[in-house]
Parts: structure tokens; sequence; C-alpha cells
């Protein structure tokens, strides 16, 4: 089934808006553009115009027919909170999310300042759906802190960071009502190196705090090629989800 994901700490991906634009080092290696980029000018693929921004309305509906309950992570390929994103597309995505209630979504941005304004604000209501979590990028502390502070202070019944590529050590991080923390090393040709000692301290801290760890890769060339045992044990922890397991009415 094509909506499957290799993603560790989701089961599914679902892209109603493809592609995006960099705006912190963190895009530097994107995966999505280098992927999207291959197929640009190949005639009837869905990312035959490369990686430029496209809303796809045929897909808005499509996990309401999933009916097993996944964990699903909304736009891998794109941004949310994208500017170029009309408000009342997303609007049309929250609409989408919580009518498939049975779903777990995971959305995940580096537009913080806009995620923060639609959900305190006009889109209040889908910060309160249960059935959402709501996350920041981190790669370092200039661009991901700010990040951190703004999630904090953001109207969502579920926070996280996905602190992936973990670009440099963090020291320490502000952990007050976040409620599940990512992290990972880059990877592909460029990767950008991370130590273990910068892992081993978000690590702590999270277990200090009470804060769900989930340790996602090392990096490298490949996604997996150093694996993700972090001191002799695999990390997966995640918020608890409350609801039924049942098939969708």
């Amino acid at each position: 089934m094509g909506y499957r994901s290799a993603i560790e700490w989701t089961d599914a991906t679902w892209n109603p808006i493809r592609g995006c634009t960099k705006i912190s080092p963190g895009c530097k290696n994107c995966y999505a553009e280098t992927f999207a980029e291959r197929f640009r000018g190949v005639r009837g693929h869905p990312f035959a115009q490369g990686f430029d921004i496209r809303l796809i309305p045929e897909k808005l509906d499509e996990p309401q027919r999933w009916r097993r309950p996944l964990r699903i992570f909304v736009n891998s390929m794109s941004d949310l909170f994208h500017q170029f994103v009309p408000t009342e597309y997303i609007e049309r995505i929250g609409a989408s999310m919580q009518n498939a209630h049975w779903h777990t979504f995971q959305v995940l941005t580096k537009r913080h300042e806009r995620m923060s304004e639609l959900l305190n604000g006009e889109l209040r209501w889908a910060g309160l759906l249960q059935n959402v979590w709501w996350g920041v990028s981190v790669e370092d502390r200039e661009h991901g802190f700010p990040r951190i502070d703004v999630l904090r202070r953001t109207n969502a019944m579920v926070r996280f960071l996905s602190i992936e590529p973990l670009l440099e050590d963090l020291g320490e991080i502000d952990l007050t009502g976040i409620d599940w923390v990512i992290v990972g090393g880059e990877s592909g040709i460029h990767h950008r190196p991370i130590a273990i000692e910068w892992v081993r301290s978000i690590r702590d801290q999270c277990q200090i705090a009470k804060v769900p760890f989930f340790f996602k890769q090392w990096g490298g060339r490949t996604p997996k090629r150093q694996g993700r045992i972090l001191d002799g044990h695999v990390w997966n922890r995640m918020p608890a989800v409350e609801g039924s397991e049942s098939l969708a009415p």
C-alpha cells in the first residue's frame, strides 16, 4: 500500500501538499527535495514539477479511507504552514484530520510563527484536536530554540520536537510543555556529523523531565547505515495515545 512509511516514528505519510523552500540550516540537504527533483519533467509522475509547491486536493480525504488506526506524518514532502499554502486549505486539512479521528496525525513544521498564529487564532479548534500532535524541527540553538519557545505558547494538545538533523550540542533545553522528543542524525551523501555526547545529553534531559525520547537514527550515507542503537538500547518511547484501537466506522 503506497502510504506505508519507513520512517521509524510513524506508520504512514500523507501529502495533500507537495514541495517546499529552504528556510534554515536543517534544510540544506533536504531528502524530500533531492527525491522530488529526480522526477522533474517526468510526464505523469507525482513530482513531475519537482519540488515546486503544489496543493493536491484529491488527497484531502485519503486518511478517511484507511480504516485501521495509524500514526500519520502529515506532509512529509512539504510544510503545512508554508506561506504559499492558503489558510483555507490548511483548514480543510484540519477538517480531514478531525473527521479521521481514529488516526493519530503528526504535523511537523519549521514555520513555527504561522502555526502558532493560526492555532492560537482562527484555527484554534484544530489545536484542540485530541488526535493531532503538533511539532517543530530543531537543528541547532539559533534556529531551533525560538521554535521551541513559540511551540510552548501554541494552543496544542500534544507538542513535540523533531531534533533532526542534530547539527550541534544543544546544551540545556527547556522541555516545559513538551510531550515528545525525536532525535536523529543526517543521512545522504553530504550528511553532516553527529556526536554521541549530543544525543546522550538530550536523552538524559528527557529522562529527568519525564518526556518520551525517541532516537531515530545515527545517519550516514544512507538513513539506516549506522543503525539506531544508543548505549545498547533502541529508544522508541512515544506519548500515550488515548482512544479505541478498533477500525474506523
